[in-house]
């Protein structure tokens, strides 16, 4: 098989079916940690680095130098409007879930994806976070997601493709689901 042949929207379809193998025969290398620092870098702002993380039976350090993501808040929310507020963050780790789900997916089943896109919108009441109010949640009260695609499959088979990405995105499963958060202040 060439090179050209063995990736499908990118992907590298051996890997991916060795990988998705290697789990199947051992399932503690599933089991990954990843790992996040955040510093508060003054008003609204704060810049979070990623590097190394536990994952397939080992540390992982592969990554030269940590990766970056800024955080802050718009001008009507007292920030300096430079980066994201985490609000619109968690919107962009659903994407980006969405996205490779997606795209892997359809490698794996043999569909070659020529483009894909989602736009997303999530509804909140700052009022609990202003402390204005204990009956409404603070986080998102909805969230909706609209995706084009163009890719070689017929609607149905896409549409079933998007189910199977929702029902196993770790993004839709942290975002719908009660995850234990315990925050504890060191030293």
């Amino acid at each position: 098989m060439t090179t050209a042949q063995a990736l499908r929207n990118g992907i590298d379809i051996q890997q991916l079916q060795q990988t998705i193998a290697a789990i199947e025969e051992s399932p503690e290398l599933g089991r990954f940690t990843f790992r996040a620092s955040s510093e508060w870098t003054g008003g609204g702002r704060s810049r979070t680095t990623v590097q190394g993380f536990y994952g397939a039976g080992k540390e992982d350090d592969s990554r030269p130098r940590p990766l970056v993501m800024e955080g802050d808040e718009p001008h009507v929310l007292l920030g300096s409007n430079h980066a994201p507020n985490a609000v619109e963050a968690v919107l962009h780790a659903l994407a980006s879930c969405l996205t490779v789900g997606f795209v892997y997916n359809a490698a794996a089943r043999g569909i070659d994806v020529e483009a894909l896109d989602f736009d997303l919108e999530g509804d909140l009441d700052l009022r609990p976070f202003l402390g204005l109010s204990e009956h409404e949640r603070p986080g998102y009260q909805g969230i909706e997601v609209r995706y084009r695609v163009t890719a070689d499959a017929p609607r149905e088979q896409l549409e079933d493709l998007c189910a199977y990405v929702q029902r196993t995105s770790p993004v839709v499963d942290i975002i719908s689901n009660p995850v234990p958060v315990r925050v504890s202040l060191e030293g």
